[in-house]
């Protein structure tokens, strides 16, 4: 960690603050929601969704989970917010969200790491899982899991993904498989809880299955909640009760050994 500032928080008993800290030689940008008193808690590493403008860190989200009981750290990755270089849509980028967990790891209050990750954070999730063994757990909630098929599904995102990703999967499926978690699974330790609402568009229930399948095969520990009558978003209420169920999963996790 390079720098802390403070940021108004919406609950008097989180105080929030805006992070610079370095990812190689970048510095990046995150949010930081530690609770108001001197206990240990669980990490929580938030890995957000979206590209740039999209999808962006809402303060709200992150205090709501930390309001759960979690010291909770979000990076806003590369070029975002103030920081250096440019998101590279689970490329290089990558390196954002294992240094993020690292500065979660060594915060003097954290016992242990739980990460999160929403749509494109589910991709970001998988691979810090997959670099950091001693993951207590992983929670993807309407995540990507294949990139292949993100470029399949989401015609509007094409332009976008060639131009960042440097072309097509045809032309460039190593690329693709770079960003694809789903080939590397053998090597992940944390058990995973998958949530997804059966009528996403954003991100397809399909996502869910072919990483639920993939774990299942693998003997890999796994729980998925699949809601038939949602979408990418959840009405609040709704919301509300699978956050709290969540961090109950979460906690209810072992440590690793």
């Amino acid at each position: 960690m390079i720098s802390k500032q403070r940021f108004p928080s919406p609950n008097p008993n989180i105080e929030l603050s805006i992070v610079t800290y370095l990812s190689g030689d970048l510095k990046i940008k995150g949010l930081l929601a530690e609770p108001k008193d001197e206990a240990i808690y669980d990490g929580f590493l938030y890995l957000r969704g979206g590209i740039k403008n999209v999808g962006q860190v809402r303060p709200a989200r992150i205090v709501q989970f930390a309001s759960e009981g979690f010291i909770v750290f979000a990076p806003f990755y590369r070029g975002n917010q103030g920081g250096d270089g440019n998101e590279d849509f689970a490329g290089e980028d990558r390196e954002d969200a294992f240094s993020a967990f690292q500065l979660l790891q060594s915060h003097p209050r954290v016992k242990g790491v739980h990460i999160f990750g929403f749509s494109r954070g589910g991709v970001m999730a998988l691979l810090t899982a997959l670099e950091f063994p001693k993951v207590k757990s992983l929670v993807t909630w309407g995540g990507v899991s294949d990139m292949f098929l993100t470029y399949e599904e989401r015609k509007d995102l094409r332009r976008m993904m060639k131009r960042v990703i440097g072309g097509t999967p045809t032309k460039y499926p190593d690329r693709y498989e770079y960003r694809t978690p789903l080939f590397e699974l053998e090597k992940l330790e944390a058990p995973v809880l998958i949530i997804h609402g059966e009528q996403d568009h954003n991100v397809s229930i399909e996502h869910a299955y072919r990483l639920e399948k993939r774990l299942r095969s693998l003997g890999k520990e796994v729980e998925s909640w699949y809601f038939r009558e949602f979408t990418h978003y959840f009405p609040p209420a709704i919301n509300r009760r699978v956050v709290r169920d969540l961090t109950k999963w979460m906690k209810s996790r072992k440590d690793p050994k």
